[in-house]
């Protein structure tokens, strides 16, 4: 679960924060004391004054282990600190001797009621080593409580990899978050996120993806100044008129084609798809929830990529893409927002290398395109690298129609004029909530009908 937002940095961005910060003056032993704090703080009010072992490893997280575990001392708790190694850093190493109390062997340590993993940062590229995963095995069950001090041990900090982790209830991030508290698995590893400012200054092209501000339609709006957005349906008319009905929610107008038989809302309106794409008032054209795979699935792809709209695509429209067409994407004049889950993602892209952000960014560079890579960690990104990372979904969304709810929002979005980056950031957090507030057991169905409550928490 994340609390805080604001920027999102990778460990060699960190490094360069922490290298300006002490060119401005800073030291690293300062830097130290101030994270050591305020994880002794952390400790202290989620703690409830219970016993603490602090395990230290010899990196610089480890030398904050060692000032926590002095400030709790200061502050009458009982705390114990173990190691795993001596310090490897001038920096920690001055932290525990500033320490000035016994320091256990990690392997020879015994649990206590409060458990404080400083053992491994962000700087960790490859699994636990077996002697610390036995020790922490047999410690972890005995503490009712788990604080990780930046990123729990044996997590891959910049592409959220779990390489043998422990799990923590707290993780504090100390300066900034980093893309392991939002990317999964290991987001899910880090329980509560709380972020501990150390006086480092920080900017990053990621960040969080927060609650955006929406305008209420003001007098001078009509229903095509809202928004009018065009569906091509297809083979499984369900997910379009899925779409359609998300849409409806958010847009002054929706016109659907191919979607004969199917149950919608009076007010969205049916034509013939050779009229819908020659209509100039069409704001963003959706292509692809259950459009189908085969040779005329292909020839109405043709069709809408060769319009002059706003653009985008989902599902089947993604998976009928060939990679050529992305220089037909990158050439258009008209924003394309591109929807992937992580299989139609790899099938366009291929393996693209590198955490769920960078490929994100790989991608949206090379189709000149919003990309929404869709997931529990939803990652959006803009083709000059600007990067949005949704908190969690509700696991609840994995559920057949959802990703069509969110096409339709998308697509609504931007047909009322929003710029396509803020258009895809806007409708995933609708989305989100809108999941959030249909709770357990929610079908696509109940996504739609709970938009509307979604939409009223950002005006």
């Amino acid at each position: 679960m994340i609390a805080p937002v604001g920027p999102i940095l990778t460990a060699a961005e960190m490094q360069a924060a922490e290298a300006a910060a002490m060119a401005r003056g800073a030291t690293v032993e300062e830097l130290m004391e101030r994270a050591g704090e305020a994880v002794a703080d952390a400790v202290w009010r989620f703690g409830s004054g219970r016993p603490v072992l602090v395990l230290c490893g010899p990196g610089n997280n480890g030398g904050d282990g060692y000032v926590a575990a002095r400030h709790l001392a200061k502050r009458g708790i009982e705390v114990r600190v173990a190691a795993q190694g001596d310090p490897a850093t001038e920096a920690a190493a001055s932290a525990r001797r500033a320490w000035g109390g016994d320091v256990e062997k990690l392997v020879n340590a015994e649990p206590a009621p409060v458990l404080v993993d400083a053992l491994f940062g962000t700087g960790l590229s490859r699994g636990l080593e077996a002697p610390v995963v036995k020790a922490l095995a047999r410690l972890k069950p005995g503490s009712r409580f788990t604080v990780a001090v930046d990123v729990p041990s044996g997590v891959g900090s910049d592409d959220g990899a779990d390489l043998g982790a422990v799990p923590a209830d707290l993780t504090l991030a100390l300066g900034a978050l980093k893309p392991a508290h939002m990317l999964q698995p290991s987001a899910r590893l880090c329980g509560i996120v709380r972020l501990a400012d150390i006086g480092i200054p920080v900017a990053s092209s990621a960040a969080v993806l927060v609650r955006p501000h929406i305008n209420a339609p003001g007098p001078e709006i009509h229903k095509y100044r809202r928004g009018l957005v065009a569906i091509m349906g297809g083979q499984m008319p369900g997910a379009a008129a899925l779409s359609a009905q998300a849409a409806m929610r958010l847009a002054g107008y929706v016109l659907v084609s191919g979607i004969e038989g199917t149950a919608m809302p009076h007010a969205i309106v049916r034509r013939e798809w050779g009229k819908i794409v020659a209509d100039d008032r069409v704001g963003a054209l959706l292509v692809g929830p259950g459009l189908g795979r085969d040779a005329q699935a292909r020839a109405q792809l043709d069709l809408a990529l060769q319009t002059g709209h706003p653009l985008v695509l989902d599902a089947d429209a993604i998976m009928l893409l060939e990679p050529e067409d992305l220089d037909t994407l990158r050439n258009r004049s008209t924003p394309v927002i591109l929807t992937p889950h992580a299989g139609e993602f790899e099938a366009l892209f291929g393996k693209v290398g590198g955490s769920k952000i960078d490929r994100a960014r790989a991608a949206a560079e090379r189709a000149g395109a919003v990309v929404i890579f869709k997931g529990s960690d939803t990652v959006i990104s803009a083709p000059e690298g600007r990067v949005r990372v949704a908190a969690p979904a509700p696991g609840w969304l994995a559920s057949a129609g959802t990703g069509d709810v969110l096409a339709g929002m998308v697509a609504a979005c931007l047909s009322g004029g929003i710029a396509p980056f803020e258009a895809a950031a806007m409708a995933v957090w609708l989305h989100g909530e809108a999941a959030r507030l249909a709770g357990p057991a929610l079908i696509a169905d109940d996504l739609v009908r709970h938009i509307p409550s979604a939409l009223s928490a950002c005006l």
